[in-house]
């Protein structure tokens, strides 16, 4: 998979400078890639735009939910960003 012209983003919720977040590249043919944001060398996972928008839309209506606490905001609340 080429991804050398991926546009990397990250939630503006990002907290930590980033140290807890993953960056997404949606501006791909056919696929959108998820990195870790500390390992930006790292493996890229890549989903195809139909099971990202059915991941987001589970993530935002609540159906996934983090396992401990490390993943919530200060606001006591986790989130999703599209």
């Amino acid at each position: 998979m080429d991804l050398s012209g991926a546009v990397w983003r990250k939630s503006t919720r990002s907290s930590n400078g980033g140290s807890t977040c993953v960056e997404v590249a949606t501006n791909l043919a056919d696929v959108v890639a998820v990195r870790d944001s500390k390992d930006r060398g790292g493996p890229v996972l890549a989903f195809g735009p139909t099971a990202w928008t059915g991941f987001l839309a589970a993530a935002a209506g609540g159906a996934l939910r983090p396992r401990d606490d490390r993943w919530r905001h200060g606001s006591g609340a986790s989130s999703v960003s599209a």
